[in-house]
């Protein structure tokens, strides 16, 4: 994994109730950086800081998902909330993890077909899965 990278970025946060895992990925899906923080408004704005300007970001709309959107919308970021149970590639994997959970969350954003505004538990019509990408929380952005 590397650190720097100026181009785009997708971040999916598998959020929990005291600890998360967010993963950084490029427009091309290579993994940047996964790290786990403690839910803390200050160590979560200086993860998303490293993204650069206007990350792409989404996270489930898990128990306590409000205070994580607040912080991500004042560091510029695009947020995207996804249905826990609608993400569809989750339930069929043999391996599941938090990093598993976060990279697969970028992974269904940063897609072309899945990145456009969907609310949460609707079927994409492009690719036809649940994939469960919710409305933007950005500057400006109607919900």
């Amino acid at each position: 994994m590397q650190a720097e990278y100026d181009g785009r970025q997708f971040v999916g946060i598998d959020l929990h109730r005291r600890r998360s895992v967010i993963v950084r990925m490029t427009e091309d899906g290579e993994k940047l950086d996964a790290v786990r923080i403690d839910n803390d408004p200050v160590a979560l704005g200086l993860e998303i800081a490293k993204a650069g300007p206007d990350p792409e970001v989404v996270l489930e709309a898990t128990y306590g998902w409000y205070w994580a959107v607040d912080v991500l919308a004042a560091a510029g970021a695009r947020v995207h909330l996804a249905h826990p149970l609608g993400v569809k590639g989750f339930a069929y994997r043999r391996v599941k993890n938090d990093v598993r959970d976060a990279a697969d969350l970028a992974d269904l954003l940063r897609m072309a077909g899945c990145r456009r505004r969907m609310w949460p538990r609707r079927r994409c019509a492009s690719c036809g899965s649940w994939c469960g990408i919710g409305p933007s929380w950005s500057r400006g952005a109607a919900g």
